[in-house]
């Protein structure tokens, strides 16, 4: 359960004081922890709304022995910044100013820092998409194939392919394209939906052996760790990409409308297709990103 509450500072119910702006509070905040990295999904969500009302920032009030919840926030961008005192006892208060930034791709998520670095648009599979990515589900999938397991609610996904994936470098900008569902209908059918950020790509070589592989990526990937161990032992060319899930588009763009108004040619493959900046800023237009995530 998440109760988020609207708030105009400054906050004076706690020492020192909030400054002045529109505050986010995290009201109640009950996770019933499975294991599953709920906690991150729930954070994004707190997030995006923070975001997407116009607020200053957010702040969550809690007490000091829930260790993890504390480690969650202060790993993006929160800080303790008070103390309030209630019946209960005294609680921490961990803040977050979403007017600034820091320059590190976690505490600074999700916003999205293009200065310098390269863009990409990446296909990823109909089966696999929405199980990744959630809140990038189409309107024509069925709701239940989000579930409550790990690789769906976490920050951070991994995408593990054949195709050279070492050309990207962390901080780089990934557009999700979802393939078609139906051979011949791409034009149509075949979405950009979202927007990724390279935290660091790995390749078969960098792996001690299969057990080492698939403790890493179990818990980020769509594939069980039958079909990971599958992956690592039949492929010789296996490249892993670890990226945070920034940005679901409000409006999903179709293949045709990125050829048409963002300029993107038919060729070369669109498996792992580099853009330029122009590219990618008509990209985050057409799918209606709010101008707030992007900081130039």
């Amino acid at each position: 359960m998440i109760y988020l509450k609207q708030e105009i500072g400054p906050i004076l119910d706690v020492k020192p004081p909030l400054g002045s702006g529109k505050w986010l509070k995290v009201g109640t905040l009950k996770i019933e922890g499975r294991g599953t990295k709920l906690g991150e999904r729930v954070l994004k969500k707190i997030l995006d709304t923070a975001i997407s009302e116009g607020q200053d920032g957010v702040y969550v009030t809690v007490f000091d022995i829930h260790a993890d919840l504390i480690a969650l926030f202060e790993r993006y961008g929160f800080q303790r910044h008070a103390t309030k005192a209630t019946d209960d006892g005294v609680e921490l208060v961990l803040a977050r100013d979403l007017n600034t930034a820091v320059g590190d791709i976690i505490a600074d998520y999700p916003f999205l820092h293009l200065n310098g670095r390269r863009s990409w648009l990446l296909a990823v599979y109909p089966q696999y998409h929405s199980r990744l990515l959630p809140d990038s589900i189409l309107n024509n999938e069925p709701r239940e194939i989000v579930q409550d397991v790990s690789h769906t609610n976490t920050i951070h996904k991994m995408y593990i392919g054949g195709v050279p994936l070492t050309r990207m470098s962390r901080g780089d900008m990934v557009v999700i394209y979802r393939t078609s569902d139906r051979p011949g209908h791409a034009y149509f059918r075949s979405v950009a939906t979202s927007v990724c950020v390279v935290e660091e790509v790995r390749r078969r070589s960098d792996f001690l052996n299969v057990d080492d592989f698939v403790a890493y990526a179990l818990r980020h990937s769509v594939y069980s760790e039958d079909e990971l161990r599958d992956k690592y032992e039949t492929s010789s060319r296996l490249y892993v990409v670890k990226m945070t899930y920034n940005v679901a588009f409000s409006r999903r763009t179709t293949r045709g409308r990125l050829m048409e108004e963002a300029g993107i040619s038919e060729q070369p493959r669109w498996d792992l297709r580099e853009l330029s900046d122009e590219q990618f800023g008509r990209i985050l237009e057409l799918g209606q990103v709010d101008a707030r995530l992007v900081i130039h």
